[in-house]
């Protein structure tokens, strides 16, 4: 192959320039410049609110953050750095979980709990808490089984990988006489 051969290309100025900027370390660097359509570029202050494409943002702190349906459900379970009741950092093991019930932390928690058996209220304490567990616990109970007589049942996938079609539905009278008698017992544990 000769010389000749090599180099009939014909090199453009961009092409030029692009080898110049790559030889000089500029590797980001444009060769050639466009029109086009930018948009209008909005500019939004501390706690306004707007939609775009269906999202919606907020500024808080200076800081673009999108509006979820989630939000307050977050809220809720995040743990502040401080104690609220008594301002020291919440660092120890214990905190968090103690902090999801009693909204303090695990040392406040611990003193109020001294404070009860001082005052002779320990006992009334304890059953408040075992009460409400059962209580959340029937809360849980109807609401799974609600969702279990309100479950579509036209097919199953079998351990095989075989698609079965059931055919007849719960019988509901008997999953409430079911639903009643655990309710009735778990009521029976409350004191």
């Amino acid at each position: 192959m000769s010389k000749d051969n090599v180099l009939k290309k014909d090199f453009q100025k961009r092409d030029v320039e692009r080898l110049r900027n790559l030889v000089q370390g500029k590797y980001g660097e444009k060769t050639r410049s466009s029109v086009g359509f930018s948009q209008k570029e909005q500019f939004y202050e501390e706690g306004d609110v707007w939609e775009i494409d269906g999202r919606t943002w907020t500024i808080k702190d200076g800081v673009r953050q999108n509006i979820t349906k989630l939000d307050k459900a977050k809220k809720a379970h995040a743990m502040p750095l401080l104690c609220p009741n008594c301002g020291k950092v919440m660092k120890h093991r214990n905190d968090k979980t103690f902090y999801k019930l009693h909204k303090k932390c695990f040392n406040c928690v611990i003193d109020m709990e001294h404070e009860l058996r001082k005052e002779g209220k320990w006992e009334e304490y304890q059953i408040n808490i075992k009460n409400n567990e059962i209580d959340n616990k029937i809360k849980e109970f109807k609401v799974w089984i609600k969702e279990r007589l309100h479950e579509g049942n036209d097919s199953f996938v079998s351990e095989d990988g075989d698609i079965e079609k059931w055919v007849g539905k719960l019988d509901e009278s008997k999953v409430e006489e079911y639903t009643t008698s655990v309710i009735e017992y778990l009521e029976s544990l409350k004191q």
